[in-house]
């Protein structure tokens, strides 16, 4: 078989697998915003391409008398813009901290954040929920806030120091011949360098809470403190709850911050996700 047969089949099977990923993720999409604009409640009857499209759902969503989805929405934004920005300060300082400067326990510093990076956080549901009572911050955004930014702490920094590690180190060393001091290096040089794995950690942190259900579910209970997740759950798991079309409707305005996020931190992306990749 020629080199040039053997291309030809790489190219194929190479299209084929990405024609298949795209189908996996499209198909489930198209089906979502099909049944956000299907009429009625139930999704038996529901078509991907529905025939009298309707946007009484989404109607019905912002409808403050009706629903409390805007009051949810409200909520998730406030929780995913405070966690994303904490996040992004204390990974920022930590990541250097680890990445630049030699002391003791840095090895075993290190070493505790990996481990972490194995458990997932509801396996400490209970502890967080019997602290969370004890100090008052049950049923309240900073005590969820908090819990996010603990949680996006371990992975992100071993991921932001995997960027900064790359960063030559003659740079710092540079700047201290002239006269430059620790927070100088790291705010004019440093982190203007490190903006790729910032938007990276950013987007991350932004994510996590919209996505979470359980540590909302257990922490948050009044409903006027629910995030989307709990609250559009409630839709469709209360008794002869089977508002699954307005659920869809809700789940696909939730996208829109993540997709304009993205979109805006896009040119971040590959350089801070390969350059993070490596541990030095």
């Amino acid at each position: 078989m020629s080199n040039k047969q053997n291309k030809i089949i790489r190219l194929t099977l190479s299209y084929i697998v990405i024609l298949a990923m795209i189908f996996i993720v499209v198909y489930p999409l198209l089906w979502v915003i099909g049944s956000s604009l299907n009429p009625g409640q139930s999704l038996s009857g529901s078509k991907m391409f529905p025939e009298n499209p309707t946007l009484i759902h989404y109607q019905f969503l912002f409808d403050l008398e009706k629903s409390n989805y805007l009051l949810w929405y409200w909520n998730s934004m406030k929780i995913s813009i405070t966690t994303m920005i904490l996040s992004v300060i204390s990974v920022a300082f930590t990541a250097y901290a680890f990445s630049r400067y030699r002391f003791i326990g840095r090895k075993n510093g290190l070493m505790t954040f990996l481990i972490l990076q194995m458990i997932p956080n509801f396996a400490a549901l209970i502890a967080i929920f019997v602290l969370a009572n004890r100090t008052g911050l049950l049923d309240t955004h900073i005590g969820l806030i908090l819990v996010y930014v603990g949680g996006q702490i371990p992975m992100n920094t071993w991921l932001m120091k995997g960027y900064l590690d790359t960063i030559p180190k003659e740079l710092d060393e540079s700047a201290k011949m002239d006269g430059a001091g620790h927070f100088r290096i790291f705010f004019q040089i440093v982190m203007p360098l490190a903006k790729p794995i910032l938007a990276v950690v950013a987007l991350f942190s932004f994510i996590a809470p919209l996505g979470d259900f359980i540590l909302a579910r257990i922490l948050l209970r009044s409903e006027k403190n629910f995030t989307l997740a709990v609250g559009l759950y409630e839709l469709v798991a209360k008794q002869f709850g089977n508002e699954f079309t307005k659920f869809a409707a809700g789940a696909v305005l939730v996208a829109i911050p993540i997709a304009f996020l993205f979109l805006m931190f896009q040119k971040y992306f590959v350089s801070g996700l390969t350059a993070g990749g490596t541990k030095g």
